[in-house]
């Protein structure tokens, strides 16, 4: 499983020209999916991106995480995380997992995210969408489960 996440100060995410998800000051943690990850793997990713300290402290120093802050989380997933470009100009997707397993895993690290205190906002699952933010510093991160 594979997560890029952007620090932003404000995002969005629209639908057909529908807000759907809405966030201030927190993560837009783009999410996808590979063939063979299991509930471990959104397991860890939800720990690491929640525990992530990359808020500023008191002295300006990223040293915080989310909850600290009162930060919240705009999950969108992306099977083109996982894109091979290693051969030709066009992606293959092949190491993505099924949309079944797929879906089942983005909503258990989305369940996962909101057990924990945290306001979560999503995007719709397999939909194309238009996401708007304000990346914050900027500090972007990524996140793979497959690396711990």
């Amino acid at each position: 499983m594979r997560a890029v996440l952007q620090r932003v100060s404000k995002a969005e995410v629209e639908i057909d020209g529908l807000v759907v998800g809405r966030i201030s000051r927190g993560f837009v943690v783009l999410l996808g999916v590979a063939a063979g990850d299991t509930d471990q793997d959104a397991a860890f990713l939800a720990d690491r991106t929640l525990g992530l300290r990359v808020f500023a402290d008191a002295q300006g120093k990223m040293n915080l995480a989310l909850d600290k802050v009162g930060g919240e989380l705009l999950v969108i997933s992306q099977f083109t995380l996982l894109a091979d470009t290693s051969a030709g100009r066009r992606p293959s997707f092949t190491r993505a997992a099924p949309p079944d397993e797929a879906r089942r895993l983005y909503e258990h690290f989305v369940s996962l995210a909101r057990k924990s205190g945290v306001k979560v906002e999503t995007g719709r699952f397999g939909a194309t969408m238009q996401v708007t933010l304000t990346n914050d510093g900027p500090v972007t991160i990524i996140l793979d489960s497959r690396e711990r």
